[in-house]
């Protein structure tokens, strides 16, 4: 039941992103070029996105335990650290250059070439991160 309820989400996602026009670089680009062809209907789409998760919060912080799961995954940590502020600037400097967020690139992965070397370059960029990451602890750890 989880998979099926799994899957049933991430259609519905996939299906608001393509009807959205967030798999479309293009629209994308344009909503950043505030100064040139700017676009504002993805303002629209990311209002609806931030009413439709404040209410879903509600509705779940009533809730004493998950339909499908042992308990609630929720963040633990307040903390804004340099790995969470360089990691938000990393990822927004990516989709104003690509045009494309991760979520929005799953559902256009099939439609064509540039959808795919941007997959490519946001999985590089992952394992380039975990092992930075890897070698900055064994330096730490080497040192004490």
């Amino acid at each position: 039941m989880r998979l099926l309820t799994a899957f049933a989400f991430g259609l519905l996602f996939g299906c608001g992103i393509l009807i959205s026009g967030m798999g479309d670089p293009a629209k994308v680009l344009n909503f950043f070029d505030i100064a040139g062809t700017w676009d504002p209907s993805l303002a629209f789409v990311m209002a609806g996105a931030l009413l439709v998760t404040a209410i879903g919060y509600r509705l779940v912080f009533r809730m004493r335990a998950p339909l499908l799961a042992q308990g609630f995954a929720l963040p633990t940590t307040t903390d804004l650290d340099a790995k969470l502020i360089g990691g938000s600037a990393v990822f927004g400097i990516g989709w104003g250059l690509s045009g494309f967020c991760p979520g929005g690139l799953v559902p256009v992965l099939g439609l064509g070439l540039e959808p795919v070397i941007t997959a490519l370059a946001i999985v590089a960029g992952i394992l380039t991160a975990r092992w930075t990451i890897a070698l900055s602890y064994r330096a730490q750890t080497a040192k004490a």
